[in-house]
């Protein structure tokens, strides 16, 4: 006569490989879920570079030197200028910027508003000034004048031994 059932040790070998399984099915959605996160975090990242360029390109691509903005006073890590800025109306206004670095990063101090940080863990600014295109081009490292602006401004950042250089070209010379 037979007996029908599992051993004591069938049962520990199948409570044994339910368990490596449960444990290893874990460790792979514990990693799926990792890997989200950091990606989640790099794109919020590059989002806010993307849109701290766009910012950039904006502010200078609509610069003003003169009655309206007063003067472009550059030097070798600041920059100090007038431009129009959207407005929350979805109009433009006016504005009197800053540009430079402030407690390890590139911020964009705007009159009458709050600062823009433009990037973070920053370990140098320089900015030039372009003052002849072509290929006979000439950089200079201060550029102070009440009526006129640069053709573009250069604008190199270094981060953790890394360099990042940003080409920023002015509207209206003004």
């Amino acid at each position: 006569m037979r007996r029908s059932g599992f051993t004591l040790f069938e049962v520990l070998v199948a409570l044994t490989l339910a368990s490596l399984v449960a444990l290893l099915a874990h460790r792979v959605f514990t990693a799926v879920l990792d890997a989200s996160r950091r990606v989640r975090e790099a794109q919020a990242h590059l989002d806010h570079e993307a849109n701290a360029r766009r910012w950039l390109t904006a502010a200078f691509g609509s610069l003003t030197a003169g009655t309206v903005g007063g003067s472009f006073d550059g030097e070798p890590g600041r920059a100090t200028f007038g431009t129009w800025l959207p407005t929350a109306a979805g109009g433009f206004a006016p504005a009197r910027i800053a540009l430079g670095m402030e407690d390890g990063r590139l911020v964009a101090r705007v009159a009458g508003a709050d600062s823009v940080v433009l990037a973070d863990s920053v370990t140098a600014v320089t900015l030039d000034y372009l003052l002849e295109p072509g290929a006979t081009e000439h950089w200079v490292g201060e550029w102070i004048s009440p009526v006129s602006a640069p053709l573009a401004v250069r604008l190199r950042m270094e981060r953790a031994g890394a360099a990042d250089t940003l080409l920023l070209l002015v509207g209206p010379r003004g």
